[in-house]
């Protein structure tokens, strides 16, 4: 496991760049924001949702996470966390964890694995057995039950300094998609989401259900394939 902490850009360049003159911007209907204070909160944007699996010393721990990605086309996925969460030092201790990609019919069971623990051991315990879970197959931790798509990975490294935020990433060692959200080639993929709705979340409080969806209009000979199968 390789961990970087703090790593920080080339300071010169930060310091040429400081004291630039601000330009107003040209386009009318935009406000300006402040980005001396947090930015993401006075705005919409798109976000999976998924709950991330970990073991917690004797226990399981769950914990819905939004700012969740691919890493790149190869099989590695990365998540934000904290350390002020338990999910950071099962991670760092266990050094594997699953990945949850529920369904839009699941998001009360999101909202129960996000209760807050308040240090309580048996409470953690209860909120965890009470929900739908299946074990995992090759590292120890749980799945949410009925989720359409199952990652189990290993820790490949953590990136601190994100001011109190980490990067966590890892390589998906084994996955499972339930057949019907199975991507094939004869299928209708507009079809196949409107009977399989997908998730999403909406940072911060609100969430959608994808049904309706629309082909992508790529360039005039794009090789599409090179996206879902790069070389």
């Amino acid at each position: 496991m390789i961990r970087v902490i703090n790593s920080k850009p080339d300071m010169t360049y930060i310091q040429s760049n400081i004291y630039r003159p601000m330009k107003k911007f040209p386009l009318e209907d935009w406000a300006t924001l402040d980005t001396e204070s947090v930015i993401w909160n006075k705005f919409y944007t798109v976000a999976p949702l998924v709950v991330i699996g970990t073991k917690e010393q004797e226990q399981y721990d769950l914990a819905p996470k939004h700012m969740v990605t691919a890493l790149g086309h190869d099989n590695y996925i990365g998540f934000v966390c904290t350390p002020g969460h338990s999910t950071y030092h099962n991670v760092v201790r266990e050094e594997e964890f699953t990945v949850s990609y529920i369904r839009p019919d699941q998001i009360i069971i999101a909202s129960l694995a996000a209760t807050p623990r308040s240090g309580d051991t048996d409470y953690e315990k209860k909120i965890v057995a009470h929900l739908p879970t299946i074990q995992a197959t090759t590292v120890d931790a749980l799945f949410i039950r009925d989720s359409y798509i199952l990652m189990e990975c290993r820790l490949e490294k953590i990136v601190d300094g994100f001011g109190t935020y980490s990067l966590i990433a890892g390589k998906v060692v084994q996955a499972y998609v339930h057949k019907d959200s199975l991507r094939i080639s004869e299928r209708d993929e507009a079809l196949a989401i409107q009977q399989n709705p997908m998730l999403a979340y909406l940072p911060y409080g609100r969430f959608a259900t994808i049904k309706e969806t629309l082909p992508f209009p790529f360039p005039r000979d794009f090789i599409q394939e090179n996206l879902v199968e790069p070389k």
